[in-house]
């Protein structure tokens, strides 16, 4: 690649959300079955490029009015954007005769070249290939495994970040397929629709990393919805909560606190996205370190630490806080939750948003009560960190936050002193 890697906006807030968009340069695969979103991905991802006055290349095997009708669900414009050539559409047909001649790979082979052959006609920021399914069919593997990555590399050779759409694998010899297809791309989206009374389209999504995306693997509920397409940010109804969320967690569960006489509130299955374990929060955090470093884009920690004395009594326990933390992140914000503190990695972060942050905790707590509010915010306190030139590494950082509580300098203040 000849530019600096880096994120740009997918348009599908699952991965914009967790991962912060996907990478210049990069390569991704859209798995799922007919009628699960995968066109409207596509087109989520070609509205991306649109918007930053980028030229894109959409294959597709649609006819140009039924592309366009697509569109237009998202409220996109695609002839404008065509008229000036910034969204190239290049109609392919399958090739369904070629499977009865001797030896159809050869013909397979040249269809990927294509691929490349209208690459360095057009040189385009982007390219979206829909659907790529009955052009990888090959008999011999390996070949497929060589074509494939040979069309990668030249991608990657010019910094343009891809998007291929396949059907679910439905054979043995599909899987293969498909097996060999995801083991070079930078990253995979699992489509899952499900079966549902309600108006909308519904399913389960699966971003999952094979290159990069430190944040990891990332499962939601997405709805289909009119001038969104394919989302993740929506608010359900009480079957779809009741059936499709039941579906995909299994089983939801509502914890009742130590006392037995406050239960817990329960969490949504996308609520648990941006919370991680230490180790993997490290990782994160020695992101934001070095983004820092190289940019000067800064950021905050936060803890919040909860006072035994708040579960005894029933008040509070450290997972209702942990749910009304959550809820006052915006999903960008990542969380670590270590014994009675609650760490939140503040992206792009400035004191103004911390403050802001401890303001909005007494929003979702149990109660909006003003003298259950008064009272549990005494058992609660924080410490603010913002990173600066002498933050060397997470580890230093993490134990700076650890340390304040026997600090005589730097310590932990009532949250009740920022809430006003």
């Amino acid at each position: 690649m000849t530019a600096a890697v880096r994120l740009i906006p997918s348009g599908f807030s699952l991965i914009d959300y967790n991962w912060g968009g996907v990478y210049r340069g990069g390569n991704y695969i859209v798995i799922g079955p007919r009628k699960s979103g995968r066109t409207l991905l596509g087109l989520q991802f070609a509205i991306e490029a649109a918007k930053a006055s980028e030229v894109c290349v959409y294959f597709t095997l649609m006819r140009p009015k039924d592309l366009m009708i697509q569109a237009a669900s998202l409220n996109f414009d695609i002839q404008a954007y065509m008229n000036q050539n910034l969204i190239i559409v290049v109609r392919v047909a399958p090739p369904n005769d070629i499977y009865e001649m001797y030896n159809p790979d050869d013909y397979l082979v040249e269809y990927l070249n294509d691929i490349v052959t209208v690459v360095n006609q057009y040189n385009p920021s982007r390219i979206i290939f829909d659907e790529l399914t009955p052009f990888v069919g090959f008999r011999n593997i390996e070949l497929l495994r060589e074509a494939f990555l040979n069309t990668l590399e030249v991608i990657e050779e010019r910094d343009i970040t891809s998007l291929f759409v396949i059907g679910e694998p439905a054979t043995q010899k599909a899987h293969s397929i498909v097996s060999v297809l995801t083991q070079y791309v930078t990253g995979v989206v699992q489509l899952k629709k499900q079966v549902h009374p309600d108006r909308y389209q519904t399913g389960t999504a699966v971003i999952i990393p094979n290159v990069g995306h430190t944040q990891g693997q990332f499962s939601s509920v997405y709805r289909i919805e009119p001038y969104k397409g394919v989302t993740v940010d929506f608010t359900p109804d009480f079957e779809l909560t009741a059936e499709t969320y039941t579906d995909y967690n299994k089983k939801q569960k509502t914890i009742t606190s130590t006392t037995g006489t406050q239960p817990e509130t329960p969490l949504e299955p996308y609520a648990f996205s941006n919370v991680y374990n230490y180790n993997d929060f490290l990782l994160l955090l020695n992101n934001q370190i070095a983004l820092y470093k190289s940019t000067g884009q800064t950021f905050n920690l936060v803890s919040f630490k909860l006072d035994p004395a708040a579960q005894i009594k029933g008040l509070l326990s450290i997972n209702q806080l942990q749910n009304a933390v959550k809820k006052s992140t915006s999903k960008k914000d990542k969380i670590c939750v270590l014994d009675n503190k609650i760490i939140v990695l503040l992206i792009r972060g400035t004191l103004k948003n911390a403050v802001d942050l401890m303001s909005n905790i007494q929003n979702y707590l149990l109660s909006k009560d003003p003298t259950y509010i008064n009272t549990v915010l005494e058992y609660i306190s924080i410490f603010n960190l913002q990173v600066d030139d002498r933050s060397e590494n997470a580890e230093a950082m993490m134990e700076s936050i650890l340390a304040a509580e026997n600090s005589p300098t730097q310590s932990y203040q009532p949250l009740n002193r920022f809430i006003g």
